[in-house]
Formats: C-alpha cells, structure tokens, sequence
C-alpha cells in the first residue's frame, strides 16, 4: 500500500497490513497525544497531521518500510545528532521492522514540532 483511498485515518489502519497495523495504531496514538491543536486529516493517501493548513507529519506503509514523516526543517536539524544513524530520506524516517521504531525519538520529535511556532525558522516541505 503507498497510497490509499480511505476517507479518514481508521479507515486507512482497517486496511494496512495486519503485521503492521499495531505500530501505525501506535504511532496514530503518539501523534494525537502530542500534536494539540493539530489535525488529523488523510493527505496524499497516508494519514498526515496539519497545522494552519500545512502537513507537518505523516506516517504510512509502505511496500518495504514504515515511513514517518518530518516536515518541518528546523526540527529535522535541532535533531540531526540523534537522526544520523536511522534509515532516513529527505524528510522520511524508514522503519523496515516494525519492532525497530524507535517510539522515544518518534515522541520527541513530535514534542518538538508541537512547540515550534507554525510560522517558525524552519521550512515546512
């Protein structure tokens, strides 16, 4: 699955794969728990979380790999340190294992994008 049709983010979880359904649920939960004043909307088919309009999150499965989103430049920089050695792209962290999230840096950079200033330094892709 790279791109669902599914209308909001459950129904988008019903139908991933069932080996990897726990983990969105998991990083789901994370994602409402830490992003207050957030949307949960589904964007370019995965479940994404907006601010003022702009998606700053976004989580999905794909062929190989659980990717996790991170929009925001400035936060990806205030945690390079600590990203430099997971499987990461542009703005995606890649989890090939389910059980290899790393759910305390996953928070953390929520946390930290959660208290970023909309507007801030950084650059939302």
């Amino acid at each position: 699955m790279v791109r669902s049709e599914a209308k909001d983010v459950a129904g988008y979880l019903a139908e991933v794969p069932e080996e990897r359904r726990d983990a969105l649920t998991k990083l789901r939960e994370l994602c409402r728990a830490e992003l207050a004043g957030f949307d949960e909307v589904m964007a370019y088919g995965m479940p994404a979380y907006e601010r003022d309009g702009a998606a700053e999150i976004a989580f999905a499965s794909q062929k190989q790999y659980i990717s996790f989103y991170l929009m925001r430049s400035d936060v990806r920089e205030a945690f390079a340190e600590r990203l430099a050695g997971q499987d990461m792209g542009k703005g995606c962290l890649r989890f090939r294992k389910t059980e290899a999230i790393d759910y305390d840096l996953v928070r953390d950079l929520l946390r930290a994008t959660a208290t970023a200033t909309a507007a801030g330094p950084g650059e939302v892709c």
